[in-house]
């Protein structure tokens, strides 16, 4: 077994379309980045990388790489979980963490939860996705930004 864990952070900004998870999620603002910027996702995908001692994102997905750049963040989930099976291991659980004052993510989670099972080729159950607020403090609670976290452990298969 490996775990792997990590943690992203993105600016919420206006003329952005918020993306979580592979969610679209209807807010006035989105997420500040190279790619969609799904904090979730990125990530998500990272804790698998450093579980696999592969390094960070920017390694493999660099924005300085113009091929990276609006892309899907679901699309660098489903190349991870390559690199993932290609090293003989699969997803024993994977758990993530949503810091976002506001909108509500409860009724996105479902879809989330099944978007990070189709990339990484597992059931739901393995997956958890949970979201909690600011309450006012912080960059978080001010509404500036988004911060997700990601442990994973992975089995050999």
């Amino acid at each position: 077994m490996r775990i792997g864990q990590s943690t992203d952070i993105h600016r919420l900004t206006e003329g952005r379309k918020l993306i979580l998870g592979g969610v679209e999620i209807p807010f006035e603002k989105g997420l500040l980045g190279h790619s969609d910027a799904d904090a979730l996702t990125h990530a998500a995908a990272e804790s698998i990388l450093g579980a696999l001692a592969l390094g960070d994102l920017g390694k493999w997905f660099p924005d300085t790489d113009p091929k990276w750049k609006g892309v899907n963040s679901q699309v660098i989930l489903k190349a991870v979980a390559g690199m993932m099976k290609e090293r003989g291991y699969r997803i024993g659980n994977l758990d993530c963490l949503i810091l976002i004052e506001k909108p509500k993510m409860a009724p996105h989670i479902m879809q989330m939860r099944q978007n990070f099972a189709d990339a990484l080729e597992c059931d739901t159950d393995r997956i958890s996705i949970k979201a909690t607020r600011g309450e006012g403090m912080g960059f978080v609670g001010r509404g500036e930004g988004v911060l997700a976290q990601a442990v994973v452990l992975l089995e050999e298969v």
